[in-house]
């Protein structure tokens, strides 16, 4: 990894078990959690903001030496803290013009069957087991309501697993990390 720039750190995005078609491997245990120091969660929203932020800059922002940052940077993605390095999409720009959260009922213990085969929907882009009224909730991006119409009545409802679903289409998003140069909140990182 270059000393100066994080890009290309962790950017690749493998499933877990490895690559597409891979038998799944289980997952090692994991080491219980390092406690976090204001130094490091400082440097979480600064990457968080830009992760395409220089060592240098991100150093200078939260006052510790590059050795010091780099050090930090790395302990926080050996220990899971920090997953990986992802750009943050326009999804209307980008030709997803329609969003929605989709909620799902499914059948008792068959989440893992379920997330399985929601993984590979064209468009998801965030699930989650959730309590209250519904066992699932997915966030999905299509090209517009036509397509999101398809994958809600053909390929989720065909999911024998799944009982029920609603649909609640996105009007408006709003980003909370997107507190770039202008926004008059949040950290700023120089590029250099």
């Amino acid at each position: 990894m270059a000393d100066e720039q994080m890009a290309g750190a962790g950017s690749a995005q493998v499933p877990p078990g490895g690559a597409p078609g891979t038998p799944s491997v289980p997952p090692a245990p994991q080491a219980p959690a390092r406690a976090l120091d204001p130094v490091d969660r400082s440097i979480m929203r600064l990457l968080q903001t830009d992760g395409r932020a220089s060592i240098r800059s991100v150093a200078e922002q939260v006052h510790v030496s590059r050795a010091n940052a780099y050090a930090r940077i790395n302990r926080l993605i050996d220990d899971g803290v920090i997953r990986g390095f992802t750009a943050r999409v326009n999804h209307e720009r980008a030709g997803q013009g329609a969003s929605a959260y989709i909620t799902l009922k499914i059948v008792q213990n068959s989440w893992r069957t379920v997330r399985e085969q929601l993984r590979e929907l064209p468009g998801a882009a965030h699930i989650a087991l959730v309590s209250g009224d519904f066992d699932v909730l997915l966030l999905v991006h299509t090209p517009d309501n036509r397509t999101l119409r398809e994958l809600v009545l053909t390929r989720l409802q065909a999911i024998p697993e799944v009982l029920s679903t609603r649909t609640l289409l996105v009007f408006e998003e709003t980003d909370l990390l997107d507190r770039g140069p202008g926004s008059g909140t949040g950290p700023t990182i120089s590029e250099e």
